[in-house]
């Protein structure tokens, strides 16, 4: 619905598109790895390797945490450059979008720090997490194919 909203948006008088900060295509990249990682620590987890299972979610979570502080850095670089929530309703909408972003990645984040703490757990297997795993891979995945359909819009105008 947010991407229906910016469409027809952007289509009024008062809309000047923002001008792609750079370091989004560093953070896009950043969300590749991440997403690479939880895939590696469901291979990890089917082959029963609770080692590599807790450096999978490491690194998957080490890389969202780095995605998030992009997304920051980013935030204060417009904001450096004088692009303000209410400057005009692209910028809004940006804001927006990546906010919306960033609030599901710390949900996400929740479930894979309960994760990561099960794995810490002296008695467990890679078998008693591979389903949070797999989910929280998913979940990553989904939240790349999120980032990229909003990052094509957000470059399309």
């Amino acid at each position: 619905l947010f991407i229906s909203a910016y469409a027809m948006r952007m289509h009024f008088g008062d809309w000047s598109p923002l001008r792609e900060p750079t370091l989004l295509t560093w953070n896009t990249g950043l969300l590749f790895v991440t997403s690479g990682a939880m895939q590696w620590t469901v291979v990890a987890a089917r082959r029963g390797q609770i080692d590599g299972v807790r450096n999978g979610l490491v690194a998957g979570g080490a890389l969202s945490f780095a995605f998030l502080a992009g997304q920051l850095l980013v935030w204060k670089q417009l904001n450096d450059a004088g692009v303000f929530l209410r400057s005009n309703p692209a910028h809004a909408f940006f804001y927006l979008l990546t906010a919306v972003h960033g609030l599901h990645l710390l949900g996400g984040l929740y479930v894979w720090g309960r994760t990561l703490a099960r794995t810490r757990r002296e008695d467990v297997e890679a078998i008693d997490v591979r389903l949070s795993v797999e989910l929280c891979s998913v979940y990553w995945h989904f939240l790349l194919f999120v980032w990229l359909g909003v990052f094509a819009v957000m470059l399309s105008t």
